[in-house]
């Protein structure tokens, strides 16, 4: 997956706006003004390619037994947090998006 495919399927959401809260790195994905994806720029192009995602606690675990590429939220909380490896992982793409759509 490529970052700009990751950009479009955030924002082709109804309601989606990205900003960059925390420093010029850090790209955020928001709706209605609550945050649902984040991932670093730098360290993406730099080839670690994970993004956080928001997804419905119970989802969140099963998704972590399942898949090695799934862990619990880095700097995040863990209930409804995961860092999706995406590219190096046992991670599809449409995994990666659909793990967070019942926050879209």
């Amino acid at each position: 997956m490529h970052i700009a495919q990751l950009r479009d399927f955030c924002l082709s959401k109804k309601g989606v706006t990205e900003h960059f809260p925390f420093d010029n790195v850090t790209l955020v994905f928001k709706v209605m003004d609550k945050i649902f994806v984040l991932l670093r720029i730098d360290k993406w192009e730099q080839g670690a390619q994970c993004v956080n995602l928001k997804c419905d606690p119970e989802k969140a675990e099963e998704l972590r037994e399942v898949y090695e590429g799934v862990q619990p939220g880095w700097h995040s909380n863990k209930k409804h947090w995961n860092t999706v490896a995406v590219n190096n992982s046992d991670v599809s793409d449409d995994l990666a998006v659909s793990a967070n759509k019942s926050f879209l």
